[in-house]
Formats: structure tokens, C-alpha cells, sequence
């Protein structure tokens, strides 16, 4: 101990490794951890040994494995590499778990204290309990009984194997270990014997099973899978996360057995073993005369609570007593007796003939509960012996000789159902439970039984509620006597006090929910051994055996496997692919590189010898390290072990015959050199250089001279740090460190002698060139289907089309009138802009219906005169801007007099343009994505500047850049809205040039029809007003005359309304929908009117979409509306017959008078939302001290709810309202009672719900104050007259009106209370699957 004391003090200085290990190996310390801190430089055997010291193993018993992984990763025990390489962090947690190893619980080591005695028992017996263990993220899982302590036997003690959860299957396990553990069924089992020429083995039920109890019976492993079992099913992984019954499931499951063991030695094992008969019977009390029939069954459920009674029966004799007890059939339910020929009272019963040799019985814990309208579950107690004494329950005298009773017409056997008035219909003719026992030989049960006393064999238990749980089962082994609990993989001995707390009760949600009782004179069956084994079954023993030790064998090799991501730049499509590389970690790493030569596919392409494997962050796109001399090293040890996954990847680099690798030491960074031209304003793909940090800046400049072939001299080096963060490198001798290099870098570099060079940074147009490269975005606009300018366009550029062969690449025949009609439309563009601002002046006295009309027959007029001007100003006019020329022979920009709509293009010019877009879009975009590691284009690719073919220009805009106008500040105001004109009715403009690039191209839809839309390249720092004067060109009307929308996820678009906001809130690809549409003027909104019909089913119904004005009145809007209701709503409405309220989502609010005025007695924002309700009579509002309430009767008799009436109160007194609702409805002032309704308009209740869930009659004197809180117009309140005697419903009526109840609140989006989770029908397919209806989908 000293010894080791010493070696921690000395190891003080090492980073410390904390490790955190989980002994997942028993019930008992699944929960607890074991904590180690380390240093560093301990090895992985060494921590083998400490976690071994300290769990009390012995070493090299178990293995650890990482703990935060999804794929179980298990570290290598013969490791001597430090905790360090081998994947653990210092200083931060570490989680490993303890797991068996092949299968086998982990030795203890000797001395260990707190040993089992020889019970197997630990000494704290009395206050543990078996039941269902806590599993994370498996849903449906009760955890009711965390507070109880499991016993920790191990699996050797015990000897049993558990069965692997695969979600919610806890139903499945209980049933299978439940056959597995009866001796006969087990034994019937493996005496049938497979045909493999008949059947798939993977879909045969019976051989699947087969499997299943060789592997309980033989494996050594913890727990097994059931996944086989469920696929002969026919199930896929979804039913796995169905919750089902485990009475449904074995009633099933016995179903498919008998088909498949039909014409077999076990087509009737089943019912020979669970099938019991009883008689069904009505007795005539007058004479005597009884009719009955003959049923058989497979289970006996038993009611724990009769129906309507609050006590629940005490034990299962009770429920038994009550399940033979007789009724009386009287008054209107007489029986018709067939000897009396009339009516008469009589008793109907059942008696049990026969009882089967394992008897089920099955407790109806579930139930329905009318009151609450829920499914629930009853965990009352009810007892059950060890040992069921029956014969008080059968009728002997039927048991001996059914056929003396009277005959009667039914009196032919009936293989159904077992039928009883205590019974539920939940419980049909095939219910057969969970426990099955079948016998070695058939023919041992064709003898009567004589005894009636049945050994308790069995307890499926349930904990949880009826919305979901979990099962488990108690059994009792009938080789040694002892009760085992059965709970998934988890395996435990447990004793009578255990089973006594399955009664329920007191015990919270757990309770029984059925037992498996075997007759006492057949419990001496013993299961076969080994040695005893059909051939059959020994061959099947073998065929496992060697499965598990293969796949014990692939574990080791995936245990011992690197699987680490791969990446390639394919040498000819020049594009990165992807792969994962899995290498045994002894593999050299000349090996791997063959392997990922394979997995690349790269034969044929590239020469294996002109391949290597180097260390790769994808991320930053950073080469870390190449492995020259180290070709013959294992993976492992180049990898760091094998880990679940690894904080780099592996690209395999290519190169030419003639080329040479380059060596890539760590330490190094990699750059990113993007070359600038400012003559041709330009940036150049990437070019790739390698530095270290601790370079000075002049020696970083004679790197990418010699990488370049630049002058260091005349070189500006510019770092991009962050997003548009751009750093002048200027200090000579400062390290790339210290200006802020990381792994992968990004630098701009520009040489030449231009004067620029002595302009400030933050001024030079070096600058200015790299602020628009990263501030432009790329943005799709859908232009209007009829757009008139592009309709005049087609017209006006018809004779320049013929002339040009290609109307985008052709010659420059067309130059100079394409230029004539620029330079003329753009002056009459001026002009006509002029014009019609002054003609909406001398319009703006009108009112707002005829100001829509002729603002939009304005635009129509206008469109032919404006089209010239809106097409040309689309071309290029190098002169009128005086700016740079794009690079000729690039293929990014064409020819001015060729830049013509997208309507006179051929297909193949479309592509081309797209193709050309796309390249410009990579370099405007590149400082927000990533640079690929290979270019295939090396030479400089142009970078758009806004004066190409697309751009757009008017003397307009030039003339507002000369001289400034004031914008309108949103601030200053309280308008929701911008306008692009001010109160002159003028446009504002930019006072700064922004770059604007926009390519028309054509988009499909779904019908094949083509849509027209604009690719746009622009400044973000753009205002939306610009933004909407530059579209101008390409939507053919001035900006004043079309809305701009911003189309979100799920195609959702919003109106973007605030003109002097920037599109800074944008990104690259975005969508934008153009529509044409007046555009709001300062101080105007645009409002959503909807029609309030308070008894339609839908009362909110959308009419129109209408703009108001601030310091308009109420009346003022509603004469706005009445020509908007005509001509689109078809609605011919009287001004003083309709009201205007307000909208909070589907709720009615205040009623606005006529007199109120917009922004000084109403407040009003963009994109408001207001309800129309057309009035009855004349409105009865006439001031805001009034409150207008929706009221609506509840009649009990009638079940029935009347429509809505509005009620006008003059205060807020609880009294008026109940004066109001008397006069109303007639019903006396003292019988009348009202509750608020709740929730959404129009608060709809299901009226089997109403009486209890509101809450009636308040104390209150008024309606302001709580519960009621009605203080604004719109409230809900139901009322009624309390003396009112409900309707009295039969079972069957309640539940229809429930059901049209659900559909009705369902319709109307309210909620419904009672909404079951939709649960699936439990299948096995006998054909190994489902069809798919190929309708479906």
C-alpha cells in the first residue's frame, strides 16, 4: 500500500484521468458506480487490475467496455499504451461499464465479504422484492418499485437465462419463460421435429420456439434475443414498441401453434392441456324445464369489482362463487319457456363440467370507468391460495353425465366461447391466457380427473396503470420447488413473501393479473436432460453451440476492429466521397491502404502506388499528418486503439505518376490563399499552403510567393479570422500565432502597384472588393405568373431575338439598338414614374375601393410603355456606371445585347446561364461554406460586381445617389409599416451603391408547367425598398405596385413590409415570392378580415385581405369593405347591418363602434387580423361602457345544446346577466345557473361532460372578478335551469352519444378528454409477413 501511495505522489504533476465505471454484471449494483482518478500515464492493464481490486473480481473475469457509446466498445485488457492515447480525456469524466465476459457473471475474489449463504439468499431477504427493474429509455416501463432492493443472485446460482427487452416485449418474456419452465409443454415441444424441405425455418413458429428453449436450456450467456421468434411472427421492429395484453398475445400465439402442429402428434396438445367445459343454462322456474348448451374454454376471467359496486371481491374463491352464481330472469327480461309456451321467471346460470389439467385463471383488471369517460386499471387485493381447491364449483352430477339434463334446441356442443353475465365482451371465444403446460404423451389425458386440487404454478404480475406497464412473472421450478422471478434479462430467486405482495392493494399499481394453477397429481413431470435429448434436438444443441462460438468470434474481431471514417476527392469527378474503413487493428497501414483503394473503387483510375492514407480533420479541412516510414505499423498503434470513434479521419490522397507527395508534419496549419485581382476584381479558387505557427508574417510572404509567383514585395495579406472579420497582416516580424492563425486558415492575398496600396485598409478598394465578396447572398425569386413587364418584354425584344442566332451567347450584331432602346426607355421610365406619383396624389382624396382600382388599372395601362424601359434597364450599361468589366473568356458574363428574358431562350441557353450562375454563386458565397480541398478550375473566376449583363440602372437611382433624401425613421413613429415613398408621394432612395445581380431562368412545377423566377446575387445590407426598386425591371410595374413575400418552411410566406430594414436577416438560398398588389404607404396596414359565424361549425371563415388607414374611422373601413364584400365575396351587405370586432386568434373580442378612430381609440399593427359579423338587427352596441356576452342553453332533458344568443349588458353585474338570461329563455330568476365556458371560441364540452367539468353558479356579484374574469365583449357563458332532470341513458345510447361526441369536438378542433392511445391489433402471421396493400401509400 505504500508502494502505491508513493507512485501517485510521484505521477502528481501528470494530468489526472477520472474514470467512472458502472457494474452493469447483477441487479444489485447496476445502480452503483465505482470512481478511480488516475494519472495519465497509467496503463490500460494497470486499470484492469484497480477496477478488479475495487469491485472485489478477479481479474480478467469481465470486461470494460466505454459507457457513453451507442455500439459497445470493449478495451483491450493486454493493452500497455497510457490512458491518455487509449482514448480517455484528463480532467473530465469517463465512463466505462463492467459487462460479463463470454457471457460468464465475473469470478469473485476470495475473502470477499457479504457472501451468499446457502440459500442462495442474501441476509437482507425480508425487505427486497422482485418486480420490475428500472431500464433507461425504455418507454412503458414502470418504475414504480425503485424503492425495493433485488436480490443479487447470479445467473450461475440461479441457472436460468433471462430474455432481451426489445423495447415493450416484456409481455412476450413473460409468456415464453412461463412455457419454457413447464416441464410438459417444453418436452412436447422438442419432441416435434423440424422438416426442412417443408417450411423456411425463419417464418416456422414452432421451430423458432424450438431454438428459443435449446438456448435457455444450454447457453451460457446472461440473456438472450427473442428478435428470431418475432420474426416467424411476421413482425417487424415497429411491433416491437407496441404495448399488448399478454392473455391476447397467448391466445394468439396458441391459435398459430395449432395450425402449424395440424395432421401432427400436437395438433391438439393445446386443448388436451387448457381446454375445460362448462354448461350455460336457463331453468323455467314455473316447471322445471332447462335449456342449455355446451361450452368449452381456455381460461376463466374472473371480475375483481362487480359492476356498480364499490367493493371489490376479497380472493379468487369469491370471484369463482361469483362467476357460477345464478341470475333471475323477471319482469320485462322474463324467458320464454318452450314447455310452458309463454313468459315465465327463470335462472340462468353457468356450471363447470371439466377443468382442464392446467388451469388459467385470469383477472379483469382492467375496466372502463363511465364516469370519467377513461380506461383504468384495478389494483384492488385479492388473495390466491397455494393450493385451489375446485370441486365446489362443478356440478358432479353434469361432470358424470351431461347428457341426462333436459335437451333442448341448442343443446349441440358448442366449441366457442365461454359465456357468462358477469362477463365482459372484452373476453371472446378464443381468450386463452398466458401460461400453456403440455404433456409428453397426449394419450396420458384421456382419463377423467378425479381430483379438483390444483398446485399454484404461476403469477403473471402487471405494475403500472392502464395506459401502459410492465410485466413479469413469478415461477415456480418444479425440479427443486423454488420460485423464481422472471423480469426480462434478470433472473432472481425470490420466496412466498414476495409472492404474497403480487395480491395488490395497499402495494400501490402492481397486482396480479393472472395465475397458472397445475393439478397436484402431475407436478412429479421432470424436464429432459441432455442426454435425454431426441436426435433431432442434440443436432440442433450442436448447430448452436457452434453459432454462439462464431459469433464469439466475430465479437473479438469487432472488438479488435478501427472503423474510422474515409474520405477521397475522386480524381476525375473531382467531388469528396465518403466511406467508413474498418481495419483489424494488427492490419499494417500498407494494408489499409489497399483496403481503402478497394473501397474507393479507384482501380483503373489511379495506380495503388500513387495512393496514401494521411490523418484528416474534415472539419476544418486541415491536413494534420502524413505516415512516411511507416508503412509497416500496425492501425492500432497509428490510431490510438480501437475506439468507438476518433476525434480525426483518414483521406486517401491521390496523385500523378509525375507528381511527389508532400510531407505533412504536425504542427503545421494549412492556408486557404485566395489570389485578388483589383484590376479584373476578381478572386481566384484556393490555392493550399502549408506554414507553422510560429512563422513571422515576412516569411509567410515568401510562401505564397513561391506557391503564387507573386511579389513579396508589393504582397497585402488579408485573414479572414471569422465571418467577415478581416485582419491586415502588416507587422513583419509578428507570428502567424499571435496575428491569430488556427489549423485551417483563410487569407486573401493581392500584389501590384496601384496607388491603393497607400489608402487606409478600411478605405482601399482591396477592401471594399472583399466586404461585398462576403456580404452578398444568393437568393430564388418567383415572379408573378402574368407579369405585364415581361409580357412587353417578349414584345419589345422580338426583333433582336430574330436577329442574334442564340438570343444569350450569340454576336454583336444587335449592340447598338439595344443600347438605343436603354438609353430611351430609361428617360421614359423617369418620366412615367413622375407622372403616375402625381396622378396617385390628385387620387389620394378618394376613397381606398376606387384608389385599389385605379392604382391597378394604372399599372395596367402603364405596362406596354413601361416594359421597354423595364427590359432594358436589365442589360448592361458599362458606360452610364463608369465601373469595372468582367474578365473576358471567363464564361461567367456574356455579351450586353444578348441578355434577353428567359422567354427567348432555347433550353440549352437556360442550362447554360444556370451553370454559369452556379460558378459565380460558389465564389459570392464562399465565405460562408466551406472550400473543397481540390479545384478542378485553376484559373481566377470572376467575381460579379453588379455592372454585368444583369445588372440594373436608371438615371433614377443615379439622381437620388447625387442627392440624398431623408428616409422615413420606423422609430419616430408608431406605424408597424414602412413606405418606400414619402409624403410627397416621391420614392426614397439609396444613398450608397450596393451590388444587385439578377438572372432570369424558368422553373418547373409539378403539372410541367414552367414558372418564371430570378436567380439574384445582392448585398444583404440592401433595404427592402431598393431591393424592390431594382425587381422593378423583371416584374414590369413600378415598385409601389406588387408585395414582396418571404416563403419560410412548409411553404408558409409572410409579407415583408418594412421598407428600410436591410435583407440582413437573409441567407443564402432563400425564397422570395413576388405578388403582384398596391404596396402599403406610410401610416397604412394591411388587415385580414374574417367573418365571425358563431352556430356554423367553422365560425371563422377568411373574406378578404383590406387596408386601413391611421386616423381612419371604424365606418370609414366598413364603406372600404362593402365593395371588397361585392365584387369577391359575393356578399351585399347594409352598412349599419354588419360589426366590426377583434381577433385574438379564434376568440371574438371587443365590438368596434363606428366613431372609434384607428391608432387613437384602436390600436393597429401590421398584418392585423379583425372578425366582420353580419348583424340580425340593428346593432345594439352603442357604447364602450356596454358588454356583449355569447350565451348559449344546456338542455339536460334533451342532451342538447342550443345555438348562441348575444347578450348586451349595460355593467358588469352578475345579477343584469341572470335578468338578461331569465327574460331570454323563460327560465325562473331562482332556477337559473350559468358557468363560463372554456378554452378556444366557441368552447365547445362534450355534453356527457358539461354538468360536471364547468364550474356552475359561481359566488360572485360580478363578472370581473375571479373564477370569472369577463371583463371584454366575446365571452362564452352556458346556462341552465337547475330543476332540470337529466335524460336517462341506456348503456348502449351513452355509448353512441360518446361517440358522436368525440366526432363532433374532434371537427371542431376542440379537445376531447377521453382520447386513447390508438393501439394495434396483435398478429401473427402464419406466412411470415404482412401484405402490403400496393394501393396503400
Amino acid at each position: 500500500m505504500k508502494k502505491k501511495f508513493s507512485q501517485i505522489e510521484n505521477a502528481g504533476e501528470e494530468p489526472r484521468v477520472l474514470c467512472i465505471i458502472q457494474d452493469t454484471t447483477n441487479a444489485k449494483t447496476v445502480n452503483e458506480r465505482l470512481t478511480l482518478n488516475l494519472p495519465a500515464s497509467t496503463t490500460v492493464s494497470k486499470l484492469f487490475e484497480d477496477v478488479a481490486l475495487k469491485a472485489g473480481y478477479v481479474n480478467g473475469s469481465f470486461h470494460l467496455a466505454w459507457g457513453n457509446m451507442t455500439d459497445m466498445v470493449v478495451l483491450d485488457q493486454s493493452s500497455e499504451m497510457p490512458l491518455s492515447d487509449s482514448g480517455f480525456e484528463p480532467g473530465k469524466k469517463n465512463f466505462l461499464q463492467l459487462t460479463d465476459k463470454d457471457g460468464e457473471q465475473p469470478q469473485l475474489a476470495s475473502g470477499e465479504s457479504g457472501t451468499v449463504d446457502s440459500s442462495g439468499l442474501d441476509d437482507n431477504t425480508q425487505d427486497r422484492f422482485i418486480g420490475p427493474l428500472p431500464r433507461d429509455g425504455i418507454v412503458g416501463c414502470s418504475n414504480d418499485y425503485s424503492s425495493y432492493s433485488y436480490a443479487s443472485i447470479l445467473k450461475s446460482e440461479t441457472g436460468y437465462v433471462g430474455l432481451v427487452n426489445q423495447a415493450m416485449t416484456c409481455y412476450l418474456n413473460s409468456l415464453l419463460q412461463t412455457l419454457f419452465m413447464t416441464p410438459e409443454f417444453r418436452n412436447a415441444l422438442y419432441n416435434w421435429e423440424f422438416e426442412e424441405g417443408e417450411e423456411d425455418p425463419v417464418t416456422s413458429i414452432p421451430y423458432q420456439l424450438q431454438r428459443l428453449f435449446v438456448l435457455l436450456q444450454t447457453s451460457k450467456k446472461r440473456a438472450i434475443e427473442t428478435t428470431d421468434v418475432t420474426r416467424s411472427f411476421g413482425w417487424d421492429s415497429s411491433e416491437a414498441w407496441q404495448q399488448h395484453d399478454v392473455q391476447e398475445l397467448c391466445r394468439v400465439m396458441f391459435d398459430a401453434l395449432e395450425q402449424k402442429w395440424k395432421q401432427t402428434e400436437q395438433a391438439d396438445l393445446i386443448n388436451q392441456l387448457y381446454q375445460g367445459k362448462l354448461k350455460d343454462y336457463v331453468r323455467c322456474l314455473e316447471c322445471g324445464y332447462e335449456s342449455w348448451r355446451i361450452d368449452t374454454y381456455l381460461d376463466i376471467p374472473l371480475v375483481i369489482r362487480p359492476y356498480g359496486a364499490s367493493q371489490a371481491f376479497g380472493s379468487v374463491e369469491e370471484a369463482l362463487q361469483a362467476f357460477i352464481q345464478p341470475e333471475t330472469l323477471d319482469g320485462p327480461n322474463q324467458y320464454f319457456c318452450e314447455r310452458c309456451k309463454k313468459k315465465c321467471d327463470a335462472r340462468k346460470g353457468l356450471r363447470f363440467l371439466h377443468f382442464p389439467y392446467l388451469l388459467t385463471l385470469q383477472l379483469k383488471r382492467f375496466d372502463f370507468d363511465y364516469t370519467t369517460m377513461h380506461r383504468i386499471k384495478l389494483n384492488d387485493r385479492m388473495t390466491f391460495p397455494e393450493e385451489l381447491d375446485m370441486s365446489p364449483f362443478i356440478d358432479v352430477e353434469d361432470e358424470k353425465s351431461p347428457q341426462t339434463e333436459s335437451c333442448t334446441d341448442s343443446g349441440a356442443e358448442n366449441e366457442g366461447s365461454c359465456h357468462s353475465d358477469q362477463m365482459s365482451n372484452d373476453f371472446s371465444t378464443d381468450d386463452a391466457v398466458d401460461e400453456g403446460i403440455c404433456l409428453d404423451s397426449a394419450s396420458s389425458l384421456n382419463g377423467s380427473w378425479t381430483l379438483l386440487t390444483f398446485e399454484l404454478f404461476s403469477v403473471m404480475v402487471h405494475s403500472g396503470s392502464a395506459a401502459g406497464g410492465h410485466y413479469y412473472a413469478c415461477i415456480k421450478s418444479f425440479s427443486d420447488g423454488q420460485w423464481y422471478s422472471f423480469n426480462d434479462q434478470h433472473v432472481s430467486k425470490i420466496t412466498q413473501e414476495d409472492i404474497r405482495k403480487t395480491y395488490g392493494g395497499s402495494s400501490g399499481s402492481r397486482g396480479y393479473y393472472s395465475s397458472a394453477f397445475a393439478r397436484s397429481v402431475a407436478v412429479a413431470s421432470w424436464f429432459l436432460d441432455a442426454e435425454n435429448f431426441p436426435e433431432h434436438i442434440k443436432r440442433l444443441v450442436q448447430k448452436e453451440k457452434e453459432a454462439e462460438e462464431q459469433e464469439k468470434r466475430q465479437r473479438e474481431i469487432e472488438r479488435n476492429t478501427c472503423k474510422i471514417k474515409l474520405l477521397c476527392m475522386h480524381p476525375v469527378k473531382m467531388v469528396m466521397m465518403e466511406n467508413k474503413l474498418e481495419v483489424h487493428k494488427d492490419k499494417t497501414l500498407r494494408e489499409a491502404v489497399e483496403m481503402a483503394y478497394k473501397l474507393m473503387d479507384l482501380e483503373g483510375l489511379v495506380p495503388l502506388d500513387c495512393c496514401r492514407l494521411v490523418k484528416y480533420d474534415e472539419f476544418h479541412e486541415y491536413l494534420e499528418r502524413s505516415y512516411e516510414g511507416e508503412e509497416d505499423t500496425p492501425m492500432g498503434l497509428l490510431l490510438g486503439g480501437v475506439k468507438s470513434s476518433y476525434m480525426f479521419d483518414l483521406l486517401l490522397e491521390t496523385r500523378r505518376p509525375d507528381q511527389v507527395f508532400q510531407t505533412y508534419k504536425p504542427g503545421e496549419v494549412m492556408v486557404k490563399v485566395h489570389v485578388v485581382s483589383l484590376k479584373n476584381e476578381t478572386i481566384a479558387s484556393p490555392v493550399s499552403v502549408r506554414a507553422y505557427l510560429n512563422q513571422t508574417v515576412a516569411e509567410f510572404k515568401q510562401l505564397i510567393a513561391q506557391a503564387t509567383g507573386l511579389s513579396a514585395d508589393t504582397m497585402r495579406v488579408v485573414l479572414e479570422r471569422c465571418y467577415n472579420d478581416l485582419r491586415l497582416l502588416y507587422v513583419p516580424n509578428k507570428t502567424l500565432k499571435a496575428e491569430g492563425f488556427f489549423r485551417s486558415n483563410k487569407v486573401f492575398v493581392e500584389s501590384s502597384d496601384s496607388a491603393d496600396h497607400q489608402v487606409t485598409f478600411t478605405d482601399s478598394l482591396l477592401w471594399k472588393l472583399l466586404d461585398r465578396h462576403g456580404n452578398t447572398i444568393r437568393l430564388f425569386v418567383s415572379l408573378p405568373e402574368q407579369s405585364p413587364g415581361l409580357l412587353a418584354n417578349r414584345t419589345s425584344y422580338q426583333k433582336v431575338g430574330d436577329e442574334s442566332e442564340d438570343s444569350f451567347g450569340g454576336t454583336k450584331s444587335s449592340t447598338k439598338s439595344v443600347e438605343a432602346i436603354l438609353e430611351e426607355s430609361t428617360e421614359k421610365l423617369k418620366n412615367l414614374s413622375l407622372q403616375q406619383q402625381q396622378e396617385q396624389q390628385d387620387l389620394g382624396s378618394s376613397n381606398s375601393d376606387s384608389q385599389n382600382t385605379s392604382d391597378v388599372e394604372h399599372a395596367d395601362s402603364l405596362s406596354q410603355e413601361v416594359s421597354t424601359a423595364s427590359s432594358a434597364s436589365a442589360v448592361d450599361n458599362r458606360e452610364l456606371e463608369n465601373r469595372i468589366q468582367i474578365v473576358g473568356g471567363s464564361g461567367t458574363a456574356s455579351d450586353p445585347e444578348n441578355q434577353l428574358p428567359s422567354e427567348e431562350r432555347s433550353d440549352s441557353d437556360v442550362n447554360n446561364d444556370r451553370s454559369t450562375s452556379s460558378m459565380d454563386s460558389d465564389i459570392l458565397s464562399s465565405s460562408h461554406s466551406s472550400d473543397t480541398l481540390c479545384n478542378a478550375d485553376s484559373g481566377p473566376i470572376p467575381l460579379a460586381n453588379g455592372l454585368d449583363s444583369h445588372s440594373i440602372t436608371s438615371s433614377r437611382r443615379s439622381k437620388a445617389h447625387e442627392a440624398r433624401k431623408e428616409t422615413w425613421d420606423t422609430a419616430e413613429e408608431d406605424s408597424g409599416t414602412d413606405s418606400e415613398y414619402d409624403d410627397s408621394g416621391k420614392s426614397k432612395g439609396e444613398a450608397q451603391y450596393l451590388y444587385f445581380r439578377a438572372e432570369p431562368y424558368c422553373q418547373e412545377d409539378g403539372s410541367g408547367d414552367s414558372h418564371k423566377c430570378l436567380l439574384v446575387h445582392v448585398d444583404k445590407r440592401i433595404t427592402l425598398a431598393t431591393f424592390k426598386q431594382k425587381l422593378e425591371p423583371f416584374v414590369g410595374v413600378p415598385s409601389s405596385q406588387f408585395k414582396v413575400f418571404r416563403v419560410y418552411a412548409n411553404n408558409q410566406e409572410f409579407e415583408s413590409v418594412r421598407l428600410n430594414e436591410t435583407l440582413s436577416s437573409f441567407s443564402d438560398d432563400n425564397k422570395i415570392t413576388i405578388r403582384l398588389g398596391r404596396a402599403l404607404k406610410k401610416g397604412e396596414y394591411r388587415v385580414k378580415v374574417y367573418q365571425l359565424l358563431v352556430n356554423d361549425p367553422e365560425p371563422c371563415k377568411f373574406l378578404v385581405d383590406a387596408v386601413f388607414a391611421k386616423g381612419m374611422t371604424v365606418r370609414q373601413s366598413k364603406e372600404e369593405l362593402l365593395p371588397l364584400l361585392r365584387e369577391q365575396c359575393k356578399l351585399d351587405l347594409s352598412i349599419d347591418r354588419f360589426r366590426l370586432r377583434k381577433k385574438t386568434w379564434k376568440n371574438p373580442g371587443t365590438v368596434f363602434l363606428d366613431y372609434h378612430v384607428y391608432e387613437e381609440d384602436i390600436n393597429i399593427s401590421s398584418n392585423w387580423e379583425v372578425f366582420l359579423e353580419v348583424l340580425d338587427e340593428p346593432e345594439k352596441m352603442k357604447s364602450m361602457s356596454q358588454l356583449a356576452v355569447l350565451t348559449r342553453q344546456w338542455r339536460p332533458s334533451r342532451m342538447k345544446l342550443e345555438l348562441f344568443q348575444e347578450v348586451v349588458l349595460e355593467s358588469s353585474s352578475v345579477d343584469e346577466l341572470k335578468e338578461k338570461l331569465s327574460e331570454l329563455s323563460g327560465i325562473p330568476l331562482e332556477n337559473l345557473e350559468f358557468a363560463k365556458g372554456r378554452g378556444t371560441f366557441p368552447c365547445d364540452i362534450s355534453v356527457l361532460e358539461i354538468n360536471q367539468d364547468l364550474d356552475w353558479n359561481p359566488k360572485v356579484s360580478t363578472l370581473n372578478v375571479w373564477p370569472l374574469y369577463i371583463s371584454d365583449d366575446g365571452a362564452v357563458v352556458f346556462y341552465r335551469d337547475k330543476t332540470e332532470e337529466p335524460m336517462e341513458l341506456s348503456e348502449e345510447e351513452r355509448n353512441e352519444l360518446m361517440k358522436k361526441e368525440s366526432s363532433r369536438l374532434l371537427k371542431t378542433g376542440q379537445r376531447v378528454n377521453y382520447s386513447p392511445r390508438k393501439e394495434k391489433a396483435l398478429k401473427i402471421y402464419l406466412d411470415g409477413g404482412p401484405t402490403k396493400d400496393p394501393g396503400q401509400d
